[in-house]
């Protein structure tokens, strides 16, 4: 089982060599990422001046909750203004950088957080969120408590790949999250509803994953999503929506930013171990057969007549 990294490889790697103080050269390459997302690396002014773009699908539903803030937070001095057709972008001076090789490692791997930090937003809008409802809710018991309180937050909705989104609803209780994912294969579904099983399963068999998010999945529209426009109902199987719930014990300040980052990626390795799966089963059936094959042949007769024929088109048989 592989736990896909939570930033992206290719820039970290180019960035440490960058850093590394090797003479600096050109740059102007393209790095993909999951779920779309694009990356431009290039040195349009100088051989020392980085500039990295990204662009996401969802940047403008990203920025309504929050991600131009957050991606301030974390870039504001290097903060230009955007690439034509990226949505955001810093630029990187390699003659001003820090003098302490921790600040330098720390920085790279914000940068190749990019995503990561951008796609965030919406998560720690939903955590405060909590925290003030459930403030508030502490000043009410369950009968009292305003109809605002109870209801929760309104729903955030991320449509960061075609036909599938994230759903983040806040609660004075709880955050839930939820995740539609298509299927576009049979064998998909099949696999998908395995994996899915066994998430809800495992909790409640090892006792060490007691603590973890409760998580739920259906064919139908979760209840949660009531009166969301645009939603799609499942019921011929193609589309499924994965339901997680984080409990107080989830949304600490000690836990949310490792619990964003592991729940941002969920769909990425749901998928890739659906791919990984099939991939497994195809090698096993590959051998399998060439076995079968291997048997087959050893039990061809050694003294096997066949037939020849002559330069006149007569035909004889030889012993093999």
């Amino acid at each position: 089982m592989l736990l896909l990294d939570y930033h992206n490889v290719l820039i970290h790697s180019l960035l440490t060599e960058r850093f590394s103080g090797t003479p600096p050269v050109s740059i102007d390459q393209i790095v993909s990422d999951f779920d779309g997302v694009t990356f431009h690396l290039s040195t349009p002014e100088s051989k020392t001046k980085i500039l990295i773009s990204i662009n996401v699908k969802c940047f403008r539903e990203l920025v309504q909750y929050g991600a131009q803030e957050v991606l301030e937070r974390e870039y504001g001095p290097y903060i230009v203004t955007p690439e034509p057709g990226y949505d955001f972008s810093v630029l990187i001076d390699l003659e001003n950088l820090p003098a302490e090789q921790e600040a330098k490692d720390e920085l790279i791997m914000r940068l190749a957080l990019m995503k990561r930090n951008a796609m965030a937003a919406p998560f720690e809008r939903a955590f405060d969120e909590f925290a003030k409802l459930a403030e508030e809710a502490s000043r009410y018991t369950s009968e009292t408590a305003p109809q605002g309180v109870k209801e929760g937050g309104e729903v955030m909705a991320i449509h960061y790949r075609e036909e599938e989104a994230i759903y983040i609803k806040a609660s004075h209780d709880r955050v839930t999250v939820i995740f539609s994912t298509v299927f576009r294969e049979e064998t998909d579904r099949i696999f998908g509803k395995v994996f899915l099983q066994e998430f809800v399963d495992a909790r409640r068999r090892v006792l060490t994953l007691q603590n973890a998010p409760q998580v739920l999945f259906r064919n139908d529209c979760p209840l949660e999503l009531a009166g969301v426009p645009g939603l799609q109902n499942g019921n011929d199987g193609r589309i499924s929506y994965v339901t997680f719930v984080l409990f107080p014990r989830h949304l600490t300040p000690q836990r949310r930013y490792e619990n964003i980052s592991h729940i941002q990626i969920f769909r990425d390795y749901f998928h890739y171990h659906i791919k990984a799966s099939k991939a497994y089963i195809h090698t096993r059936m590959r051998k399998r057969t060439a076995d079968f094959l291997q048997v087959l042949n050893r039990a061809r007769p050694e003294n096997e007549e066949r037939e020849r024929k002559t330069a006149s088109g007569r035909t004889f048989r030889v012993q093999g």
